[in-house]
């Protein structure tokens, strides 16, 4: 048995993935003002412009033998009561529901939705089917938060994968208990708000920082030509409109939407740990500090000799373990680094030879020291 044992000594430098799939080259060849622009209606929702989510319960049926089992009670339940309603009586202790399935019907409803508009919906097994390749979606309600009913799905599933089962072997690609029905759901009921009515805009902004709001403030103002916009918070931005748009607010809003907009906000690392990835904002600084890193290695080799005795003798078979060890250790120097850009900060870094593992732990250790000027984030 081999067991390899790996130490940072110093500060453990986990810098080196942070390069290696960093994502900076684009963002170090432009200048930050370029880089970082983007259109208003990126970085905020307008108050009435929304999707619903709905939800319903429905049954699938037509599967070749891989809906629900028995165990699915509410299955057998539910198909009971569907043929009830159609005039036929059937015990649920006497149904095979293997080639029916308990799913659960979800959509998306935009705001401007009306009755007669054709919705997407994604289509999910709620108890033990194997696939619902094949299968149809019966007539099923969808309703909001409200209860109300606003929409009702039916159609043929398309399933993006596969599932097949023998009695020694089984094979599967992607998912294949959720599904898709495009246009599978018609609007029945429009939800009770217009859009041109309103005589205020409210804009909620995605980036938490006051410099980005007032940039909006004063770029929406000189845009219409007058104080009609007024920051009400860190992210809220709260606009009068103007009287000539009052009944008609399409021509405002898609000369808004597009207006370029400079993000701000607080200079973040984001580390993930799963993958070792560690993703620098351009706002990253590094005061003057001296970093050294290197790894001690220490690989331990078991090995289970056996001791057999003579023939005849009253001795009896053991086993010996023996243990053989090897050190090695790398001697790095110090390494002066300052990071006033976000390329000297990656330059320097990389200077120190880090692994992408060992980037996280120097990140860390940097923050520790009071060197980087930035939030740590790990997700």
């Amino acid at each position: 048995m081999t067991m390899h044992i790996r130490f940072a000594r110093a500060l453990r430098v986990p810098l080196a993935s942070l390069v290696g799939a960093l994502v900076l080259a684009a963002s170090l060849a432009v200048a930050p003002g370029d880089a970082s622009a983007a259109r208003l209606k990126d970085i905020a929702s307008f108050s009435g412009v929304r999707n619903n989510d709905l939800v319903g319960y429905g049954l699938v049926v037509g599967l070749s033998g891989t809906g629900d089992g028995t165990s699915s009670t509410f299955t057998l339940q539910s198909m009971s009561n569907m043929l009830e309603k159609m005039g036929v009586e059937a015990s649920p202790d006497k149904l095979k529901p293997k080639n029916v399935a308990a799913v659960m019907v979800t959509a998306k409803m935009p705001v401007s939705s009306k009755p007669g508009s054709m919705l997407d919906v994604t289509v999910s097994s709620l108890g033990d089917a194997k696939s619902l390749l094949g299968g149809v979606l019966l007539l099923t309600p969808l309703k909001g938060l409200d209860g109300r009913v606003y929409a009702v799905a039916q159609g043929a599933l398309t399933i993006g994968g596969f599932a097949i089962e023998g009695e020694a072997a089984t094979a599967q690609k992607n998912i294949a208990t959720v599904g898709r029905i495009p246009s599978g759901a018609s609007v029945e009921r429009g939800v009770p708000f217009r859009f041109n009515n309103q005589d205020t805009m409210t804009l909620n902004l995605m980036v938490q920082d006051f410099g980005t709001t007032m940039q909006v403030v004063n770029k929406i103002n000189a845009t219409m030509g007058g104080n009609y916009a007024s920051a009400r918070d860190i992210s809220t931005v709260d606009l009068n409109l103007p009287e000539r748009y009052l009944g008609n607010m399409v021509p405002l809003m898609a000369s808004l939407e597009n207006l370029d907009i400079a993000p701000d906000g607080r200079a973040r690392v984001v580390v993930d740990e799963k993958t070792g990835t560690v993703v620098l904002g351009h706002e990253v600084r590094l005061s003057r500090v001296a970093v050294a890193h290197g790894n001690l290695q220490i690989v331990i080799a078991e090995t289970q000799n056996v001791s057999q005795p003579g023939p005849f003798s009253d001795g009896e078979t053991v086993i010996t373990p023996q243990t053989d060890l090897a050190i090695e250790e790398q001697n790095n120097p110090l390494m002066l680094m300052e990071g006033a850009t976000l390329h000297e900060l990656v330059d320097g870094l990389n200077s120190i030879g880090a692994t992408p593992r060992d980037l996280i732990s120097i990140i860390r250790a940097l923050k520790a020291a009071g060197s980087l000027h930035a939030e740590v984030e790990v997700i």
